[in-house]
């Protein structure tokens, strides 16, 4: 969803941080970073992850647990495991989530 990629690029500029080290923290290439924040590559809970980590945040703070940020066949399985990290990581999980 190209909101979560807006999301990424909003936090990480208020941190004062570049693309490029963003990527060199992530193992990847400038240009494939860019393609993340640009909205070209479907975000997984791989990138969710790292990004969050690198960034100091909560998944939650990219990409709403509401929303998929990727329309893959693999998503209820990834939704699972962002929950799973969420509750692992004492991170609050809305209502209407724990319903699922």
């Amino acid at each position: 969803m190209k909101i979560c990629g807006q999301n990424i690029r909003k936090i990480r500029r208020s941190r004062d941080l570049t693309q490029e080290y963003m990527a060199f923290e992530m193992g990847i290439s400038q240009k494939a970073y860019s393609d993340i924040e640009n909205s070209k590559v479907k975000i997984n809970l791989e990138i969710l992850t790292k990004i969050s980590d690198i960034l100091d945040i909560k998944p939650s703070d990219i990409c709403s647990i509401s929303h998929k940020c990727g329309t893959d066949d693999g998503y209820e399985d990834k939704y699972q495991g962002l929950l799973e990290y969420m509750k692992k990581n004492n991170i609050p999980i809305p209502e209407e989530h724990l319903k699922r």
